[in-house]
């Protein structure tokens, strides 16, 4: 019977190990769901990554399992193996492939930061950031602030320059928490909330230690840096809640330093906005210590009722005595 040619048993073995890492490659679940512009672009990268991991690992494992059977000791062979001094085009070759895949994944990874961002304005055809329409999107645009002196650092840094966001929101990282500031619009919270298709600006700064701002579904991850401003720019795809993560080591509770972004409708927006405006607006105590000359004599004396001594009937019956 006629040997099969080496030749041809590396060709067959190269054939199979290509098309199961590439499946498995585009057809695995291990990240989570896609919900920003920007995810489907990390995915991208993470699985030509993982579609090469695939292939070397078939490779190697192959190889060893094919030596371990064809190599192995036979019983009562007692002889030494042959003398093996090395094989130069074998070494050329296991240099230069691993040499030209980490050079082309180095370049692919540049690319995908520069389409996020990372180094182009956002008036770059490549830049994410666009401008959504809804009633959500022009209220957001009150919220959009002036461009900063000193140019911040992370993925759309420099969109700030030449495209103004959508929506900006001021981000502070403390230990062990999260603080959403609204400019302009009077809200403070401590969950982040955005309109769906929105170009948002988050500006990061952290009080004490170093923090990070991450969100899974979104695949990104911005450092917040005491003294240091920081910028993540991003676009929500779909409507939800989504975990926001601390991913550096902060303190004894970092594990519990975590917050959420809501994505909303443009309309939802807009009520959340209206509520919480209302919600953080002054209250009438505030308003006595400010401007006690707009308030009616009702008003004015409501808060030293228990002090006068009278309930609130009599003292309405006295003023309207007047």
């Amino acid at each position: 019977m006629q040997q099969i040619p080496v030749s041809l048993w590396t060709l067959v073995a190269g054939i199979v190990v290509t098309a199961l890492s590439v499946w498995i490659g585009h057809n695995h679940t291990l990240l989570p769901e896609q919900a920003s512009l920007q995810a489907p672009l990390v995915d991208g990268f993470f699985n030509i990554m993982f579609t090469i991991a695939i292939a070397l690992f078939l490779v190697v494992e192959g190889t060893i399992l094919v030596f371990l059977v064809k190599y192995r000791r036979r019983r009562g062979d007692d002889t030494d193996g042959l003398p093996v001094e090395g094989n130069v085009p074998l070494e050329i070759f296991w240099t230069a492939i691993p040499s030209v895949i980490v050079i082309g994944l180095g370049i692919y990874s540049v690319d995908v930061f520069n389409q996020m961002g990372g180094f182009e304005p956002g008036n770059h055809p490549h830049s994410p950031a666009h401008v959504a329409s809804g009633s959500a999107i022009a209220a957001t645009l009150n919220n959009t602030a002036e461009s900063k002196t000193a140019p911040s650092i992370g993925i759309g840094a420099r969109n700030s320059q030449s495209k103004p966001a959508d929506l900006v929101v001021n981000v502070t990282g403390m230990q062990f928490a999260w603080i959403f500031e609204y400019p302009n619009s009077g809200v403070t919270t401590g969950e982040l909330h955005v309109p769906i298709g929105a170009d948002v600006q988050l500006n990061l700064s952290a009080q004490d230690v170093i923090h990070a701002f991450w969100v899974p579904q979104f695949r990104l991850k911005q450092d917040a840096l005491p003294g240091i401003p920081t910028e993540l720019r991003f676009t929500a795809t779909k409507t939800g809640t989504y975990p926001v993560v601390c991913a550096e080591l902060c303190g004894g509770y970092h594990g519990s330093m975590r917050s959420q972004v809501i994505v909303h409708t443009p309309a939802e927006y807009d009520s959340w906005l209206k509520e919480s405006q209302v919600a953080q607006k002054p209250d009438l105590h505030q308003a006595v210590a400010v401007n006690p000359a707009d308030l009616s004599t009702s008003e004015f004396l409501a808060p030293h009722i228990q002090h006068l001594g009278v309930s609130a009937t009599t003292l309405e019956s006295i003023v309207k005595g007047q």
